[in-house]
């Protein structure tokens, strides 16, 4: 908890109080608005119900409840400015983190049982700062300052695909007393072989897409997507630019070339989608994804494609690139099927929409997960560079609209066998 806080502040530190209560986009939150927000979810969370205290403000119920209001809308509410934020937040830290101190752990209380409801609000907070990024990414005409990026190892060269055979393995988290109710319950899963490629799409792969007029191939694209594609003038992914030598993106307030070699990111699922029908393949579904990303044949299920544990040598997660590393980075990565970069980086785009397991129960609250199954949003797995490792496990499910491109999203290719 400490950590994820102290996460928080870092991230908004260079930002100014005027920048904090900006709204720069109708499709993200005020950056204030988020701070406070998740402020409010933990004391909800942890002070409310878990250890029942009575609430802070009554006004907090109506700024702060993620449902009541749409995102464009939030700027127009009565968001504590920055400091009154800063003391709010400040005052649940310690509160939370007081109570914890003496608190068991080890009793029959679900939300309390392994420290679950400690598990959803750090969670929710590490969400939100890749939120934040989001909006600091969209913010374009203001400089962010970044890290200097890491240069991690390669990881050994393979084909092109993988060719992962066929059999049963398990869907889902298993033994993870943190995983959220839409990762539940895990699941014994047949599946016929198929194929899918061992690295993300790269931005040389993608410009292959726009040189050889994907945009304008209207037999790419599903219906909605291509009225999508027409309606927004769509030509190329989110925050590139044509220049006289290539193609630049826009990056927290830079200009620069796009690297060739890395993940290909801020594409819709409609992009997606199309540049797999272009290169003659398809998006694996959510399933395939994680049978690929991390099931042994003899260990069973991964906590992550390598393993059990996160040492900060395997992936790009917690936001300290600021960009994807090169496609077939990170030897200590691999899954084992043999497939690189499947946490961190670029989430990646699948065919599925969004949907309860068999046997799904809503806790601890049916809004986290159960409001939004259906067909309008489509599955999206692994984590970004902008992601954190305690979230980014193999059997986590994140969800979005097939036309949002200001996530950090791109995708690999799967096809039949």
């Amino acid at each position: 908890m400490t950590r994820a806080h102290a996460a928080t502040d870092a991230l908004l530190e260079p930002v100014s109080d005027a920048g904090l209560a900006l709204q720069v986009s109708d499709l993200q939150s005020p950056l204030v608005w988020d701070y406070a927000h998740a402020a409010y979810f933990e004391e909800l969370w942890i002070l409310r119900q878990a250890k029942g205290d009575p609430p802070i403000s009554p006004v907090h119920d109506r700024v702060y409840d993620a449902l009541e209001v749409e995102r464009r809308a939030r700027s127009a509410l009565p968001v504590l400015p920055p400091d009154e934020a800063r003391a709010y937040a400040s005052d649940v830290r310690e509160r939370s983190l007081s109570w914890l101190e003496h608190l068991d752990l080890d009793q029959p209380n679900a939300l309390l049982r392994d420290g679950f409801v400690f598990g959803l609000v750090i969670q929710h907070e590490l969400q939100h700062q890749e939120t934040m990024l989001q909006t600091l990414q969209l913010a374009t005409g203001v400089e962010y300052p970044l890290p200097d990026p890491e240069t991690p190892d390669r990881a050994p060269s393979g084909p092109d695909e993988i060719r992962v055979p066929g059999g049963t393995f398990t869907l889902g988290a298993v033994d993870d007393p943190w995983a959220y109710d839409n990762e539940l319950p895990s699941l014994e899963v047949e599946l016929p072989p198929y194929r899918i490629d061992r690295a993300p799409v790269t931005n040389a792969q993608f410009m292959e897409f726009i040189a050889d007029r994907g945009y304008h191939g209207k037999t790419l694209w599903t219906e909605e997507g291509w009225e999508w594609r027409q309606h927004e003038n769509v030509q190329a992914p989110l925050f590139w630019e044509r220049a006289t030598d290539g193609w630049e993106r826009v990056r927290f307030g830079r200009r620069e070339p796009v690297v060739p070699w890395e993940p290909v990111q801020h594409v819709s699922w409609y992009e997606a989608d199309a540049f797999a029908r272009w290169a003659g393949k398809r998006l694996p579904t959510e399933v395939e994804w994680e049978r690929a990303a991390g099931w042994h044949h003899r260990e069973g299920k991964q906590h992550y494609p390598w393993g059990l544990t996160w040492t900060g040598f395997e992936a790009s997660l917690d936001h300290r690139r600021f960009s994807p590393a090169a496609a077939g980075s990170y030897a200590g990565g691999v899954s084992p099927i043999g497939c690189v970069q499947m946490a961190g980086d670029v989430w990646e785009w699948t065919s599925s929409t969004f949907e309860p397991y068999a046997g799904f129960v809503a806790f601890p609250y049916p809004e986290y997960s159960e409001v939004f199954f259906g067909d309008e949003y489509r599955v999206l797995r692994g984590g970004s560079w902008a992601t954190d490792g305690l979230v980014a496990r193999t059997s986590f499910r994140n969800w979005d609209y097939p036309q949002r491109r200001q996530i950090f999203a791109g995708l690999r290719c799967a096809r039949n066998a």
